[in-house]
């Protein structure tokens, strides 16, 4: 009846909404019309379903002539396709409502597979059908306006979660909301320990609840790295025995402020980026997490879908789909990735590029931010232009959508798989050593002899 309708509704509603197979039928010619941006009709639906072979199975011609008498015009279409989705909904309700039922009953059932699958569905179902609508401009002025009057308001400049590493913070002003952040490097780098020296900063010395998904370790295992890192304790000693005194007592004390720290981790292996999905959800509801980190993504699975086995494909599936949960839950996501062999058989600096990304390109079209760990040391290189390279690591920003690129050098405590602020760097690096948090955050203070202590005349 009216070609605008079709123009409202046409993105909100699918085939499977009508409860009529015929009604199925006849809206998926329509669709076809609409897409090959053909007039839709009466008698161009007809003839479109007379081509495909579907018109006697969609009640025939007749039929769906008479479709438009039930309705006098299309004034309240966006009623209609509201009411049309509400119906689907309940009656998708209610088969996941009757399946559950039914396996609940069976007593084979896994209960825990079952309590997963049921969530999944019923998350599956608002998925699908409630999608965010488009918003007009002064909406999103207004929000833009807030965002820069909150970052102006921070004496810090940074305005998304901080990382507690002040040159890190000062080229990407903190990680943003809503931004998928790819760590990568080749093993033994340090990619782990970098993370949790992250998550840590975050955590202990912001209160900012967060998520840890480990892949590759235990709970355990990362708790003994943050105790280690926390009271400057070699974990080779809790292993194999032999702490002084003054070490337990050491131990106990700094690592107290882990004990109430809003860190939670997962340690599931072989976890698919479903299950991810919700358990992610269920964080954010329960604990209100504000960022998320996965150690790492070549660990995780894509699910059933990668049915022809195709790796490359099941990475980029992955990493999209961990793009939008960022944006789904308005969440930083860091997620660490293993960088092909090609950085070992260059030659030079063997520096990491973004084309040494493994498995997918993906991976770097995806990615909000790109950082590579790079430690000159690791190849016997002992300086470069920046002084000696001994004890440091540099983080390079190969991609920055929303600043620039760069490269950022902290140091690098081995035993105790820690990273840190490289405060000499910071003085002579980009600009001046600016106010941070941690001054006053149990982090301890810096001190920089003065020049006057020196022997040399200093003439006035």
């Amino acid at each position: 009846l009216d070609q605008n309708a079709l123009t409202n509704t046409i993105e909100i509603i699918h085939p499977e909404y009508f409860y009529k197979p015929e009604h199925q039928l006849i809206f998926k010619a329509i669709v076809n019309l609409f897409e090959k941006s053909n007039p839709v009709d009466i008698l161009t639906v007809v003839e479109t379903l007379r081509s495909s072979g579907n018109l006697e199975a969609a009640g025939g011609a007749y039929y769906v002539s008479q479709l438009t008498n039930r309705v006098v015009s299309a004034a309240h279409i966006e009623y209609h396709a509201r009411v049309l989705s509400e119906k689907y909904i309940q009656r998708e309700l209610i088969r996941v409502s009757t399946e559950t039922l039914t396996d609940s009953y069976d007593e084979t059932t896994d209960v825990i597979e079952l309590l997963d699958r049921t969530e999944q569905r019923l998350m599956d179902i608002t998925e699908n059908n409630f999608r965010r609508d488009y918003s007009d401009m002064s909406t999103l002025m207004r929000e833009a306006y807030d965002q820069i009057e909150s970052s102006q308001e921070s004496k810090s400049g940074v305005s998304g979660l901080p990382t507690g590493f002040i040159e890190l913070d000062r080229h990407t002003a903190g990680f943003q909301r809503g931004t998928l952040i790819i760590l990568a490097a080749r093993p033994a780098m340090g990619k782990t320990a970098f993370a949790l020296s992250i998550a840590r900063n975050m955590a202990i010395d912001h209160n900012i609840p967060i998520a840890f998904f480990s892949l590759e370790m235990t709970g355990v295992e990362l708790a003994m790295r943050l105790i280690s890192s926390e009271s400057e304790i070699s974990s080779s000693l809790f292993k194999k025995g032999g702490m002084e005194e003054w070490q337990k007592q050491q131990l106990y004390q700094k690592s107290e402020r882990l004990n109430n720290a809003p860190i939670y981790i997962d340690d599931t292996s072989q976890l698919t980026i479903f299950e991810l999905r919700a358990k992610c959800r269920r964080l954010k509801q329960r604990y209100g997490i504000e960022m998320v980190f996965i150690d790492y993504l070549q660990l995780m699975h894509g699910g059933s879908d990668n049915k022809n086995g195709n790796r490359e494909q099941e990475i980029s599936t992955i990493s999209r789909q961990l793009k939008a949960l960022s944006k789904e839950l308005n969440i930083p996501i860091l997620a660490l990735s293993q960088l092909s062999r090609a950085v070992e058989t260059r030659g030079g600096d063997k520096k990491p590029q973004l084309s040494d990304l493994r498995e997918s390109g993906a991976i770097e079209q995806d990615a909000d931010i790109v950082m590579f760990i790079y430690r000159p040391e690791y190849y016997g290189l002992d300086s470069d232009d920046k002084g000696s390279t001994l004890g440091k690591a540099d983080i390079i920003l190969a991609k920055h959508r929303s600043g620039g690129t760069g490269e950022v050098r902290l140091r690098f405590v081995g035993k105790y798989a820690r990273f840190e602020n490289d405060y000499e760097y910071d003085m002579d690096g980009i600009g001046s050593l600016s106010p941070n948090s941690n001054f006053d955050s149990g982090m301890g203070s810096v001190t920089i002899d003065s020049k006057m202590n020196t022997d040399d005349d200093i003439p006035f």
